[in-house]
């Protein structure tokens, strides 16, 4: 009898990716991969049916996830993350939200909406841009400009505008299709608004103030969180296209034509990209490791590791992007075909790459 068992999820993932950026979402087989291995819930405490991981694990696991297809490693990372607010939410309201076995957040980190006070909560109205699995999400986070009945700002302690981040749930929001860009297209970033909606007060929360439950090391500050996680990404898909990129160029029909000089100036470019990436990794985790150690350890983090974080996952991330362009004319025109593999992870690379907190190497 034919042995039709697949083996391991990359497997899985492999065989379904390409299907996913058809449809413009992570493909059903894939989805349901995710539920079953609990990706979504990687940050969520324990209490409320999450993981039970701790971030040095994510991060390595939201590298392999990445590195099998760029559409699953991002959206997991980004409904993942936003579900790291579920530590920061009114317990009541989190235990009602992860009633549902198949809860997953999706969210933006822009400001978008206002959010008016009222006698009983809050009117929300916005418009929020890139909320990657939208289209499965079961919870939407937003972030407000807070304003009282007459329309004038609450001030925080500061003298500015006081902004506050809500739950929304899918079916008090509306999703509009326009996530049209080349890459990371199963990711489904769509936008989403609301207009006048009443929303009680316990659907507001805060992060990095009251933790209201939390695992160990939940208080991992959330901008190298995000740094680190976002690099993770970056690293898995280069890896996977610079493993396509030398299995592309022995096998392209025209290698007869190239003399061995050719030839060995592309190893000597393959050798620089693969030592740069792999050297960055390397020193990647081990500055995340030590801030990691430094929080289980102390309860705190010296500023200067955190920057030399900070640091590094850009560096990282910069040198992915570089060892892509490198290596892409070496493909042939395969590369340029947009349903092959490989144009899909160059594609997907350039799109992660885009993200504002890996805009600058420094």
């Amino acid at each position: 009898m034919q042995n039709t068992l697949i083996q391991t999820w990359q497997e899985k993932v492999s065989k379904f990716a390409a299907q996913s950026e058809e449809i413009g979402e992570l493909h059903p087989e894939i989805l349901e991969l995710a539920y079953q291995e609990n990706w979504f819930k990687l940050f969520v405490p324990e209490i409320y049916g999450g993981a039970g991981k701790k971030l040095p694990e994510i991060l390595r696991l939201e590298e392999e996830l990445a590195e099998a297809d760029g559409s699953l490693g991002w959206t997991v990372t980004l409904c993942a993350g936003a579900g790291w607010f579920a530590g920061f939410l009114n317990p009541e309201l989190a235990e009602e939200i992860f009633e549902d076995e198949k809860a997953c957040f999706a969210g933006s980190g822009a400001v978008g909406g206002i959010a008016i006070e009222t006698e009983n909560g809050y009117l929300i109205t916005g418009h929020w841009k890139y909320a990657s699995g939208a289209l499965h999400a079961t919870i939407f986070t937003a972030n407000c400009i807070l304003k009282k009945a007459d329309g004038t700002d609450i001030l925080d302690e500061e003298g500015n505008p006081e902004i506050m981040s809500f739950i929304l749930k899918r079916d008090e929001v509306t999703i509009l299709s326009g996530w049209s860009y080349f890459g990371l297209i199963a990711t489904g970033s769509h936008a989403f608004e609301v207009d006048n909606l009443q929303v009680p007060k316990n659907r507001a929360f805060k992060i990095n103030n009251d933790i209201a439950v939390a695992d160990e090391g939940f208080d991992y500050p959330f901008l190298q969180l995000a740094e680190t996680t976002l690099a993770v990404n970056s690293l898995g898909m280069a890896q996977h296209f610079i493993r396509l990129v030398e299995d592309s160029f022995y096998a392209r029909t025209g290698l007869r034509r190239y003399n061995e000089n050719q030839i060995a100036f592309f190893q000597s470019e393959l050798g620089k990209c693969k030592t740069e990436v792999s050297s960055l990794k390397e020193a990647f985790y081990k500055n995340f490791d030590q801030s990691w150690d430094q929080l289980i350890q102390k309860s705190s983090i010296a500023d200067e590791q955190l920057d030399a974080v900070s640091k590094v996952s850009r560096k990282l991330a910069h040198a992915c992007r570089r060892a892509a362009d490198t290596l892409f004319p070496y493909c042939g025109l395969e590369a340029a075909r947009k349903e092959s593999e490989i144009n899909r992870v160059w594609r997907d690379l350039h799109t992660a790459s885009q993200h504002a907190l890996l805009t600058f190497e420094s």
